[in-house]
C-alpha cells in the first residue's frame, strides 16, 4: 500500500496497475437505499397481485410513492444529491409507477379484456416512461422562468400511479362489487389517466412551494396529522376522496398557469413611447 500524492490510499491491482478507491459520504448512500426499497415495495406489489392479495399489493405501491416523496427530499437536505441518484430514481419510478400498476390492473380486471386489456396495461406503462423522460429533459432548461416550477407538466409518475388505481380503492369499499365485471369502464379510465400523465396539461407541484406564513405552521402541521390519521384509519376512503379531489384541481391549476403566464408575457413585454 502506498500513500497517493492527495492523501488517499492506492492499492496495487494484479499487474502492477494502481486502483483508487475513493471514499463516499455517507449523505449520498441514504437516498439511494431509501430508493431502493421503494423499488422493493414496487416490486413486491406485482407478488402480491399474482398471489392474489391485492389489498397488499396497493398498499405496497403507496408505500413506494411515500417513500419517492422521501428520497428526493432527503438527497435535498443533506445536500447529498448526484447524478447516480437520479436516473436511479427515474428507473425505479418507472418500475414503481408505471410496471407495477399496469400489472396489477391488468391482473384484477383488465385481462379479462384479452389482447385490448394487455393494450391498455402497455400503454400505461409506456406513458409512464415518456412522462419520466421529458421530466428529465425538462431539467436541463435554463431557461424557463421560475414561477414554471410550481407546476408539472402533465399528472406527475407517483400521482398517475395514485389516480389509476382508483378502481382498486372504490373496489375494497364495495362500491365496484368485481374487476372483471367493470373492465369495459377502467379500461377507458385508465387509457385517460396514462394520456394526462404525457399531456402539457400544467398540474400543482409541490415541490416548489414557497415558505409558509409564521400564523400557519400549526394549522398546516394539524392537517398534516390528520391526513396521515386518516390514511392509516381509512385508507381506501382517503386515498379516492385525494384521487378525485386531484381530478378536480386540475381546472384550478390550469387557470392558475394560464394567469401567471400572462402576467409574465405582460413583463417581457418591451416598454414603448
Amino acid at each position: 500500500m502506498e500513500q497517493a500524492p492527495d492523501g488517499m490510499d492506492r492499492a496495487l491491482a494484479p499487474g502492477g496497475n494502481q486502483r483508487r478507491f475513493r471514499m463516499v459520504p455517507v449523505r449520498f448512500l441514504l437516498p439511494n437505499m431509501i430508493t431502493l426499497l421503494a423499488l422493493c415495495s414496487g416490486v413486491t406489489a406485482i407478488r402480491f397481485a399474482f398471489e392474489g392479495r391485492y389489498e397488499l399489493a396497493v398498499a405496497s405501491v403507496m408505500l413506494a410513492v411515500i417513500l419517492d416523496a422521501v428520497d428526493g427530499r432527503l438527497a435535498r437536505l443533506l445536500k447529498g444529491t448526484s447524478r447516480f441518484g437520479a436516473e436511479l430514481d427515474s428507473l425505479a419510478d418507472f418500475v414503481n409507477f408505471g410496471v407495477a400498476p399496469a400489472i396489477l390492473l391488468y391482473v384484477w380486471s383488465l385481462n379479462s379484456l384479452h389482447t385490448l386489456g394487455w393494450v391498455i396495461a402497455l400503454v400505461l406503462a409506456i406513458c409512464c416512461a415518456l412522462r419520466l423522460a421529458r421530466f428529465n429533459v425538462a431539467l436541463d432548461d435554463p431557461n424557463k422562468p421560475a414561477w414554471v416550477n410550481r407546476f408539472f407538466t402533465g399528472a406527475p409518475a407517483p400521482a398517475g400511479a395514485g389516480l389509476a388505481l382508483l378502481p382498486f380503492y372504490l373496489g375494497f369499499l364495495g362500491i365496484i362489487d368485481e374487476g372483471h365485471g367493470w373492465a369495459l369502464v377502467i379500461g377507458p379510465y385508465v387509457v385517460c389517466i396514462a394520456l394526462l400523465m404525457i399531456s402539457r396539461v400544467p398540474t400543482f407541484s409541490g415541490k416548489h412551494m414557497g415558505r409558509i406564513r409564521g400564523d400557519m405552521v400549526l394549522p398546516v402541521l394539524g392537517l398534516a396529522v390528520l391526513a396521515v390519521v386518516m390514511l392509516m384509519s381509512y385508507p381506501w376512503e382517503f386515498l379516492s376522496i385525494m384521487s378525485v379531489a386531484y381530478l378536480a384541481l386540475l381546472p384550478i391549476s390550469v387557470r392558475s398557469y394560464r394567469k401567471l403566464r400572462a402576467a409574465d408575457n405582460r413583463g417581457r413585454e418591451p416598454v414603448t413611447r
